[in-house]
């Protein structure tokens, strides 16, 4: 049996930006993890590589 590829398991929580440029602490408080910051680069979203939150562009939103 081998598992679906990550892009197929869903983001336990999607946030929309304005933005290409995000960061992410967790949360903050106890349950939070250190801040960190992603660039989208090319795409219209990113994976937090702690907590797995997925932050997508909104429609519209500027790329540049």
């Amino acid at each position: 049996m081998t598992n679906p590829p990550a892009s197929a398991v869903p983001a336990p929580e999607i946030i929309e930006v304005d933005t290409k440029r995000v960061s992410c602490d967790g949360g903050g408080g106890a349950l939070g993890h250190p801040k960190v910051w992603y660039d989208m680069g090319e795409d219209d979203f990113v994976e937090c590589g702690y907590c797995d939150r997925r932050f997508v562009l909104k429609a519209g939103a500027k790329h540049g």
